[in-house]
């Protein structure tokens, strides 16, 4: 966590993806992070284009950057903060002294609203095992609010420079009223994709941990025959995403094409097993108890730790995961093809393809939250009494299956989403996953 009392004046940028108007709310002088918030939320409000706020830290002692994504000094990403924060220290002495050591810890925030565009799915919150209820970032505490109290200086009145790597328009200042935008998609952009890719590359990390745990239990060689052509579509991604990000070209000799169908092969897959479960719920009796013979018929195992039916599950989020992956790189691709129009299409190409994702992980979801609900019956029989075992097992399998309820939200609403970025003296970068910030 980040000592706030070594850097009390924090630096923050509004950066615009294209040339807007907005009234003067920023003001020219400091600002807390309540008041930052509030800015962000009449920002959005206000412009018809999308507004990020980049914030810079001293970078944290101790930052484990294994959860990140490491792009060098060249990718557009890298070059363009680094201009951004080159040409503003020549105008702001904020910015001059909070990058002057070229270690930083850059934190953009962009609106709910372009988080809702992005799809309701692709950024929620991963809880940290070592602290409950908290998330993983070295910034903000379990709610999403940063920990200090810290002072914000907008910094304004000077641009970026042109867009490194053909990433899209030339950076420059938008009118504001009295306070300038500094106009960055390409920023932003890259910022984004690298953030959202990171978040699921994240969840199928998470992902494969569990399924590996619960195969070495089934021992069922059609589910690990599954879980190999997922894992072996790995390879492929992760090139791909590194070349794509660093401003190369996707080639056939990458084999994506065939990771794509494996993936798409196993959400399909996913798609059926959802079928039917919806189909094993609506059969059951309505307000009746069920018995557990009755309930492990139509999901397998649902009533241990490592069953079938929780095989099925962490598959389908690995396809998840793996899928949302992909769709954010064929949209950074589709943006980076229309330079002119390069924030709107990316948005727009990762809307539309996220939309049959989030679809089958609220189906999901709702399938969890419907047997969390459920009432478990006593077998029926002729004995009149239970053994200890029937009963030890009936406590069990109750509070199993409740718990598949916890930490399951339908259709929550949209937040801001913070991108944390580390920069090096040599200029190259590591992206963390991309955060919700929790209003």
């Amino acid at each position: 966590m980040i000592d706030y009392r070594k850097a009390p004046a924090v630096p923050v940028w509004t950066l615009a993806t294209g040339d807007v108007r907005v009234p003067a709310v920023a003001g020219d002088g400091p600002m807390t992070a309540e008041r930052l918030g509030e800015l962000r939320g009449v920002l959005a409000a206000l412009a018809n284009e999308p507004i990020a706020t980049l914030e810079v830290h001293p970078l944290p002692d101790g930052l484990d950057r294994s959860r990140g994504i490491p792009l060098d000094a060249v990718s557009p990403l890298a070059q363009h903060l680094s201009q951004l924060a080159t040409q503003t220290a020549r105008n702001s002495s904020a910015a001059a002294t909070a990058t002057s050591a070229g270690e930083n810890l850059y934190r953009m925030v962009v609106p709910a609203k372009v988080a809702a565009q992005l799809g309701q799915g692709i950024v929620s919150s991963m809880p940290s095992k070592a602290v409950a209820g908290g998330i993983h970032s070295p910034l903000v505490d379990g709610g999403g609010r940063i920990v200090a109290s810290t002072t914000f200086v907008p910094v304004g009145k000077a641009a970026a420079a042109g867009a490194a790597g053909g990433a899209g328009a030339t950076a420059g200042v938008a009118a504001a009223g009295g306070a300038a935008l500094t106009v960055a998609a390409p920023l932003v952009l890259m910022a984004v994709a690298v953030g959202v890719s990171a978040h699921a590359d994240r969840r199928r990390q998470q992902a494969i941990e569990h399924i590996t745990e619960l195969l070495e239990q089934l021992h069922e060689e059609k589910l690990d025959d599954e879980h190999s052509e997922l894992d072996g579509c790995r390879d492929a991604i992760d090139k791909a995403t590194a070349i794509l990000l660093d401003q190369g070209k996707l080639g056939v000799s990458l084999g994506l094409d065939s990771a794509v169908h494996a993936v798409n092969t196993a959400l399909g897959r996913a798609d059926r097993r959802l079928a039917r479960w919806r189909s094993a719920l609506d059969k059951l009796p309505d307000g009746e108890a069920v018995e557990i013979a009755a309930l492990t018929k139509a999901f397998p195992g649902v009533d241990d730790q490592g069953g079938t039916f929780r095989a099925h599950l962490e598959l389908a989020a690995l396809a998840l995961a793996l899928k949302r992956r992909v769709v954010v790189l064929q949209a950074v691709e589709h943006a980076q093809n229309d330079p002119g129009n390069l924030f709107d299409s990316f948005t727009r190409a990762l809307r539309r393809d996220q939309q049959r994702l989030d679809e089958l992980e609220s189906g999901i979801a709702g399938v969890l939250l419907r047997l969390s609900s459920l009432e478990l019956a006593r077998p029926n029989g002729l004995r009149p009494v239970f053994t200890p075992g029937e009963v030890d097992r009936l406590m069990r399998a109750t509070h199993r299956i409740h718990q598949l309820g916890d930490g399951i939200t339908v259709n929550s609403r949209a937040t801001d989403v913070a991108i944390e970025i580390a920069r090096d003296k040599d200029g190259s970068v590591v992206v963390f996953p991309a955060l919700p910030v929790e209003a």
